[in-house]
């Protein structure tokens, strides 16, 4: 359901990691991280961070007209106020994974597994069988719930799959399980990619690429036919400018996925529904621009399917679950 979020998969509650010292981070950090969000890499060119903020503050003004989210009309009150978290700055992820790499240089530790592996294996698992099931045009509304249809390696060996805010990458090791091959991880966290990089390297999955990007400004100058988000949008969210850098996230997504693409978003944080109503307010924010422009594009991203197998639960008479993971195809 919204608002929780999960630890990971050897937790069982959903608060904040508690900060040890070397955590804490100062005010003058945390101005930094609300205007750092830099990209570090050698791939093609970008709009600078001004620019991009300044157009994202633009569309969120003439979408609603109002400072709070446009995905969530059941909590306009919770949204208006902002609902922010340390998560949701680069610096704490650079903290986080600072102590990632330590642990695993002494311990040989992977680290934390967001959302848990169980997880993890479904996501991959899942979205094998919608991709398998797009190339055979068998693709039914269940496909991928754990039934494997006339899977061959052939059949995702021409998916190029980004997993962007990788983290650790394991989730990108899921996926060369499963038998995908061209794979490439992405975070804004340098200390995420080394590790990432280890543990790649320690596992013998020396095909996965990893590189440092970030999404909201991201140099990457190619499309992927998948691309994944474990969370990188639930992160995204918890910065004190949220709403404007959802609909950075949204304008760039749009940009990487391949058109007939999948772009796969697994949240904590989010509901299925709300997951689609944001997608809904994205194609209308851009059918408005196009009608400006005469243009005649279709909208970005259209709903596809969601994981319907995880565990649900009963609370005020409605029913949820903890994660939601949501395939929006590319038009």
């Amino acid at each position: 359901m919204v608002g929780m979020r999960l630890l990971p998969e050897d937790s069982d509650v959903a608060p904040a990691r508690t900060l040890a010292a070397t955590d804490l981070i100062s005010d003058d950090d945390r101005s930094v991280a609300a205007d750092s969000w830099s990209i570090k890499s050698e791939y093609g060119s970008t709009l600078d961070d001004e620019q991009r903020h300044a157009d994202a503050t633009e569309a969120l003004a003439a979408v609603n007209n109002r400072a709070a989210s446009d995905y969530s009309s059941d909590k306009e009150e919770q949204d208006a106020e902002g609902v922010s978290s340390m998560l949701g700055f680069q610096s704490y992820w650079d903290s986080a994974y600072a102590d990632e790499l330590a642990n695993y240089r002494e311990h040989g530790h992977a680290g934390e597994v967001w959302f848990g592996a169980d997880v993890m294996e479904i996501v991959a698992s899942w979205t094998r069988g919608l991709c398998t099931g797009i190339c055979q045009n068998h693709l039914s509304n269940h496909v991928g719930d754990g039934e494997q249809v006339g899977v061959h390696e052939k059949d995702l060996a021409d998916w190029s799959v980004l997993d962007i805010g990788t983290g650790n990458g394991l989730l990108l090791q899921e996926f060369a399980k499963q038998g995908f091959s061209d794979l490439t991880g992405t975070d804004y966290s340098e200390g995420a990619i080394d590790l990432a990089r280890r543990l790649a390297d320690r596992d013998s999955f020396t095909n996965i690429k990893f590189l440092v990007d970030d999404i909201l400004e991201t140099k990457l100058d190619t499309t992927f036919r998948l691309v994944l988000d474990k969370g990188t949008l639930d992160a995204i969210g918890l910065h004190p400018d949220g709403p404007i850098k959802r609909i950075m996230y949204w304008d760039a997504v749009s940009r990487i996925v391949a058109p007939g693409g999948l772009l796969v978003i697994t949240s904590c944080n989010s509901t299925k529904d709300e997951l689609v109503e944001e997608v809904e307010t994205l194609n209308q924010r851009k059918n408005a621009v196009g009608n400006q422009e005469a243009s005649s594009d279709p909208p970005p991203f259209r709903y596809l399917d969601h994981v319907r197998t995880y565990p649900t639960f009963t609370f005020g008479g409605s029913v949820g679950s903890r994660v939601a993971t949501v395939a929006f195809m590319r038009n």
